[in-house]
């Protein structure tokens, strides 16, 4: 399994932006899905997770960010509004399905 994220960027405090990671393989469907980002100096952390029918997100990004998933595409999205400076960071997709599988990180800077 090989995921590619791409959507990030620098983008203004109060902006939003939309992550993107496409999947290749058979097993989106019944995988969970996530994002994870990770900031200079910090361990990396989970942000938003998706599984069969449910959702999970990082209290600190609740209400400001939603992960949605198109299984026909393979996809998984985030969508960051309302961004802050400390959403800065390198943002990971990650793919579970009985292994653990990683995108290559995109970069988003949120500017004050």
């Amino acid at each position: 399994v090989q995921l590619q994220a791409s959507g990030g960027g620098l983008v203004q405090a109060g902006g939003s932006l939309r992550l993107s990671c496409s999947a290749s393989g058979n097993i989106f469907s019944g995988s969970t899905v996530g994002w994870y980002r990770q900031a200079p100096g910090k361990q990396r952390e989970l942000v938003a997770n998706s599984g069969g029918g449910w959702t999970n997100y990082a209290d600190s990004v609740k209400g400001r960010f939603t992960i949605s998933r198109d299984n026909a595409k393979n996809t998984v999205y985030l969508q960051m509004n309302s961004l802050r400076p400390e959403d800065t960071a390198v943002y990971y997709c990650n793919l579970k399905y009985w292994s653990e599988y990683w995108g290559q990180g995109t970069q988003v800077t949120v500017s004050s």
